[in-house]
């Protein structure tokens, strides 16, 4: 499975994803810098976190019309995989790509520590080597993490299954005070309607091995290339779980 990693100016977690797709799930996976339009051959993008373009005007708000976000709709409306993540979440809302927006943090504050996370929907080809309910540790660093959509739309989300991950406390409480940014329903990940654009706020890079004190974000990464892996007909990689 080739991953491709598309960077902006001010990307800063692009290394990060880059590294788990060459090292850790030892795929082929090159940078794709924004002013590309071409993205063939790739199986999977990831936009990665960051502050693209200096966060002007609104997160994600430029990187939006940089020339390689043509193709990435394109990418995504052909039923491949595209992954965002914290600025790259940002970014494909700004695309449209996925619904709602983000606001600043309720405290007003940037938000740099670990959280707990729960898995609301294990079957995206993002998260089927999950368990349905697991309470996940995932590390966030953002300032502008506030989900919002208005009640028809949260309405949509909840009935087509497309929040993936939930804020919670660590016994998988969703309730308001384990939200650390204000995001409604404690939304801190979504999914499209056709299930192959996924969106999050946590860092799964930044936990994908034990060198950094938990791999609770390897999965995603895994169910990825196994999904992958299993519509070319071939035998599914071992995994850790």
């Amino acid at each position: 499975m080739k991953f491709g990693v598309i960077v902006f100016p001010g990307s800063n977690c692009d290394q990060d994803c880059f590294y788990v797709a060459r090292d850790v799930l030892k795929q082929p996976v090159e940078y794709i810098w924004h002013k590309s339009a071409d993205l063939n051959g790739f199986d999977c993008l990831i936009l990665p976190g960051g502050f693209s373009y200096g966060d002007y005007l609104r997160c994600g708000a430029i990187a939006r019309f940089s020339p390689v976000m043509n193709s990435v709709i394109k990418f995504a409306e052909s039923g491949r995989l595209v992954i965002g993540i914290c600025n790259g979440f940002q970014i494909l809302l700004e695309a449209g790509l996925l619904p709602g927006a983000m606001l600043r943090n309720k405290n007003l504050h940037f938000i740099c520590k670990h959280v707990f996370v729960k898995l609301e929907n294990s079957s995206t080809p993002f998260t089927h080597l999950g368990s349905q309910g697991e309470v996940l540790r995932i590390p966030i660093a953002h300032n502008e993490g506030n989900y919002y959509i208005d009640r028809a739309g949260l309405k949509e989300l909840q009935d087509n299954r497309q929040i993936v991950f939930r804020y919670c406390g660590p016994q998988g409480q969703a309730s308001e005070e384990f939200c650390p940014n204000g995001a409604v329903d404690n939304i801190a990940g979504i999914i499209n309607k056709q299930g192959n654009v996924l969106g999050m706020m946590p860092h799964p890079e930044r936990c994908a091995e034990l060198a950094l004190g938990s791999v609770d974000g390897k999965f995603i990464f895994e169910s990825m290339v196994n999904r992958f892996i299993v519509g070319t007909g071939l035998k599914p990689v071992p995994t850790d779980r």
